[in-house]
């Protein structure tokens, strides 16, 4: 099963907190995971900023949401520019934007830790619901499946027919408390998908002819794209917000 990337965790569990439905402490924990330390560099002049201070900065600069990125070449959903920043975020593969507060935020992987790069970042554009990117999805992974079962892939990987058999099987949640359980369930399914689409692009390249091999190359790219677009919809839909005490 795959794990969230680390935008991912930031964005359901900045939202869990910012919704009053996780603590400060335990937001930050689930962030950080087995890694060393999260920081971020550039929120302001006084260096690297731990993660827990660097949230409530963000909170007191007018933060209200966070929306998650997955992007790639030529794929670049759910980024505005500037272009230092959608260039930061598509060589990561990912990326932040803090709703309210103009920042976007990009990981880099140093060691055991992650700094986070905090750019200038226009107002992210209006992405996919929840339904809408679950159609999608769904509709990618009922045309990858044909395509893949007309090919004979899980031939090739065994694997891949226990990841599709598994494919409405129950897991642990894999978003922050108070989610809706409709996009816990987009995310689980996206997380899936992905894992397919790994299998499946790692059958042995002499598994058919070269048009077998552009049909899986075509349907891969749908299913992993529409995966992604799912994923960073799931992430950005905010848990439900805890009224006042």
């Amino acid at each position: 099963m795959w794990t969230l990337q680390p935008s991912l965790r930031w964005a359901t569990w900045f939202n869990a907190w910012l919704a009053g439905q996780t603590s400060l402490d335990d937001a930050r924990d689930a962030v950080v995971g087995s890694d060393a330390a999260h920081d971020v560099l550039g929120l302001d002049d006084s260096g690297p900023t731990p993660l827990i201070i660097a949230w409530g900065r963000l909170r007191s600069q007018g933060a209200t949401a966070a929306r998650a990125a997955l992007v790639t070449p030529g794929d670049p959903a759910g980024l505005a520019g500037p272009p230092v920043f959608n260039e930061a975020a598509v060589d990561a593969g990912e990326a932040v934007l803090i709703e309210g507060a103009g920042v976007g935020l990009v990981p880099e992987v140093v060691g055991r830790g992650v700094f986070w790069h905090c750019h200038v970042a226009a107002p992210p554009p209006s992405g996919s619901d929840v339904p809408d990117a679950e159609r999608a999805l769904r509709l990618a992974l009922a045309r990858a499946a044909v395509d893949l079962a007309d090919l004979d892939v899980a031939r090739w990987r065994p694997e891949l027919a226990d990841a599709l058999a598994g494919l409405r099987a129950k897991t642990l949640p894999v978003l922050a408390p108070g989610y809706p359980v409709r996009a816990e369930q987009l995310a689980t399914l996206a997380l899936r998908c992905l894992r397919i689409g790994d299998l499946a692009t790692q059958a042995p390249s002499g598994a058919g002819t070269s048009y077998e091999l552009d049909v899986r190359h075509h349907a891969l790219l749908e299913l992993t794209a529409a995966a992604r677009h799912a994923l960073a919809s799931a992430a950005s839909t905010g848990p439900h917000r805890e009224p006042p005490s």
